[in-house]
């Protein structure tokens, strides 16, 4: 299953304003209701917080994947947020995070909710493509950058 075929260009920020881990969840959360999808945003953003509390979802380099279960949705949604200027989400390396990328899945995908996350650190482990993201100046250079990288996976 492809990354972009679960996000859409109304789903990324290319510039967060949030400083806080919970900013940041909410922040990003507050993108899928540009999309189709209704669920409640405090919902979205508590399973989020309790799926931290296990061990952060900032997997060091610059990265964070945070993720989630929600009950009532219909299928999986994919987020993207940049920080040029980082955020401290607790990542294993202790190092600001710049590039967020969240899944939100159905309460009963864990397979599937499982081999997405998988792709999104599979195509996160290329410097290079972290690089440009970090680079691009907008919300369609981003996409497009995803897209690329996406159909090479």
């Amino acid at each position: 299953m492809k990354i972009t075929e679960m996000l859409r260009k109304e789903y990324m920020i290319a510039k967060l304003g949030a400083r806080g881990k919970t900013a940041v969840l909410e922040e990003m959360v507050a993108q899928f209701h540009r999309g189709p999808e209704t669920f409640s945003e405090p919902e979205m953003v508590r399973v989020l917080l309790e799926r931290e509390k296990l061990g952060s979802t900032g997997i060091g380099e610059g990265i964070a994947i945070p993720h989630g279960k929600l009950e009532g949705l219909e299928g999986m949604i994919v987020a993207f947020g940049r920080s040029p200027e980082g955020i401290d989400f607790e990542a294993m390396d202790g190092k600001p995070v710049h590039l967020f990328f969240m899944l939100m899945a159905p309460e009963n995908s864990t397979g599937q909710h499982l081999k997405v996350l998988a792709r999104i650190s599979r195509m996160l482990k290329d410097g290079d493509f972290r690089q440009q993201l970090l680079d691009a100046g907008s919300v369609d250079q981003l996409y497009r950058i995803i897209a690329d990288k996406d159909d090479r996976c």
